[in-house]
């Protein structure tokens, strides 16, 4: 079993969302020209990581953990975790993470 099957979304996006703020993760939504939201991205800096959390529909979401020194967070050379796909699930696991790796 990977770890991604053994972890079970316990909550739906909007849960999990709250639950990111709750942990000091800061949101920006990019637009297009005509002002429509392209994605939904939060990032927290702590420790010696940054996470990085994109959610561009509910079933496709990103999330990314690197070291901070990372010089682009939004094109990372390195990560220690990464994880993609159906939203309940990749912020449950997120949200699973230990503060510092």
């Amino acid at each position: 079993m990977s770890s991604a099957e053994a972890v079970a979304p316990v909550f739906d996006i909007e849960t999990g969302l709250q639950a990111l703020v709750a942990r000091g993760y800061q949101f920006v939504h990019p637009a297009d020209e005509r002002g429509e939201v392209l994605a939904v991205v939060g990032v927290r800096v702590h420790d010696d990581v940054v996470d990085v959390v994109r959610l561009n529909a509910e079933d496709d979401v990103e999330a990314i953990r690197m070291p901070g020194t990372e010089d682009n967070i939004f094109e990372p050379e390195r990560w220690l975790w990464r994880r993609s796909g159906e939203g309940a699930q990749v912020l449950a696991e997120m949200l699973s993470l230990p503060d510092a790796c």
